[in-house]
């Protein structure tokens, strides 16, 4: 079992673990198995109630019955689920047991009894709508390409050392030999050869970049807001980082940490505070998404870090996977890459799954910076946070304006994007900041009351430019 009975009792519900009371419908709860297959998979644990109350499986025996049919009988088609059943005891001091179903990620699509499909969102089991059925079917339909055999790859390109370091780490009793052959997704046995998976050879390789040349992780800095090219270039650093999965986020993460400036200012209360420029939380979180989550069978093109005097950009090879699209990124999460997101969750790097994002976006608030911006450009996704700071040459807002006039996150994010792009529109605003219509719209009236944008043409078709005074 994954976690102790104490754990069981009190771990928040959330995208990998839900908790329901044995008098529950049977059938009803066929939505949150097929939720869980159809996302990351998960645990369920019958027999805590919604208040925690323990009241066990005992007395509950023809609707345990019933329960453990559920993923044969009311899912299509049925799903692999793994049951076990713990000693506990329960709320009135008696011996009593809980059932605890696992259920893994499904490379299949799969509905309930109604043939209605759902999937995990976060605490909830949400009912999928027609075009968001036919997305995730199609992505379902592709298979990971960290769960396809490496050509010519073998038990000798592991390293055994690492591996055997690895299952110390999460308390695997066996050898290491073991871990790999009894783990499905890291052997594969193609035209009857034995061959490592993408995943076995990206976490566990001697030397992954034999087998995958642009599996690394490059950093540029360039001296200004924008990249420049010949007799002007102003790239001023260009390291690259290589090795496993584990290699390239430990060096990446702590090479840009040095890149990071931090500032210094005196207090309300008379002392001196020192702040990073950009949240930790956030910066870490695009360049491990980016190394997690990558179309590794795109294998022409490495991911990029690009630090600028006011935005690190980080573009990473493939598009959003699954159902997650610009629109609901902070709320729906799928992997990619569950063997490899799996993994930096047993090192810490990835804390919950589908919470960072949206964390970041919150981090960024706290910090009153703009909002995270996130773009699919043909085969590539960019994700880039802003550290407040604008040229005073270029216009108006620069690192006084915060104090001088009061300019919110969602304000600052509204003014960085008409820099950008002078006379763009409100729809395109929408687009390219990413928040709502109604936040936008009371940003754009606070702005214009401040007096530091104006609008241009009619009210039906104009669009919005800065005054150029501060």
């Amino acid at each position: 079992m994954e976690f102790t009975l104490e754990e069981l009792y009190t771990k928040k519900e959330g995208q990998t673990y839900d908790r329901k009371s044995a008098r529950k419908d049977p059938k009803g709860l066929s939505n949150h198995i097929v939720a869980f297959a159809n996302a990351d998979g998960g645990m369920l644990v019958i027999g805590i109630e919604d208040d925690f109350t323990v009241t066990g499986i005992d007395n509950y025996h023809n609707n345990v019955n019933d329960i453990l049919r559920v993923p044969f009988d009311y899912c299509t088609p049925s799903v692999r689920v793994t049951t076990e059943t713990v000693e506990c005891t329960d709320k009135n001091g008696n011996p009593n047991h809980l059932l605890v179903m696992t259920i893994p990620q499904s490379s299949e699509l799969h509905a309930n009894q109604q043939d209605e499909v759902y999937y995990r969102m976060g605490d909830k089991s949400k009912k999928l709508n027609f075009d968001e059925r036919l997305q995730l079917m199609y992505a379902k339909g592709s298979r990971y390409c960290e769960d396809e055999p490496v050509y010519r790859s073998s038990m000798e390109d592991i390293d055994w050392d690492f591996v055997a370091e690895y299952c110390k780490k999460i308390g695997y009793p066996k050898s290491a030999v073991e871990y790999i052959r009894q783990n499905n997704d890291f052997v594969v046995n193609h035209n009857g050869r034995e061959e490592m998976s993408g995943a076995a050879i990206l976490l566990f390789g001697k030397n992954p970049q034999r087998f995958f040349k642009r599996a690394r992780v490059r950093f540029i800095r360039y001296d200004g807001i924008e990249a420049k090219v010949g007799t002007e270039m102003n790239v001023i650093k260009d390291e690259m980082f290589e090795g496993r999965i584990l290699d390239m986020v430990r060096n990446s993460l702590d090479f840009v940490r040095s890149q990071i400036k931090e500032h210094t200012r005196l207090g309300e209360d008379g002392l001196f505070h020192t702040t990073p420029e950009y949240p930790e939380f956030a910066w870490k979180e695009i360049i491990i998404n980016a190394i997690a989550h990558r179309d590794y069978s795109i294998k022409g093109t490495d991911i990029q870090i690009k630090m600028f005097n006011d935005r690190i950009t980080v573009e990473s090879p493939g598009i959003l996977p699954g159902i997650v699209r610009l629109n609901n990124l902070r709320t729906v999460h799928f992997s990619r890459n569950p063997n490899i997101a799996r993994f930096l969750h047993e090192y810490d790097y990835v804390q919950e799954f589908g919470e960072g994002i949206d964390r970041m976006f919150n981090e960024m608030a706290s910090a009153g910076l703009p909002a995270p911006e996130y773009r699919d450009n043909a085969f590539m996704l960019n994700a880039t946070i802003r550290n407040g700071v604008i040229s005073e040459a270029d216009g108006v807002i620069n690192e006084v304006i915060n104090g001088a006039i009061n300019i919110s996150a969602t304000e600052q994010a509204v003014l960085t994007a008409l820099k950008k792009k002078p006379g763009i529109t409100k729809a395109e605003l929408q687009k390219e900041i990413s928040l709502g219509k109604s936040t936008i719209d009371r940003a754009i009236k606070s702005l214009k009351e401040k007096r530091l944008i104006e609008r241009v043409g009619s009210n039906k078709t104009g669009c919005w430019k800065i005054i150029n005074k501060l």
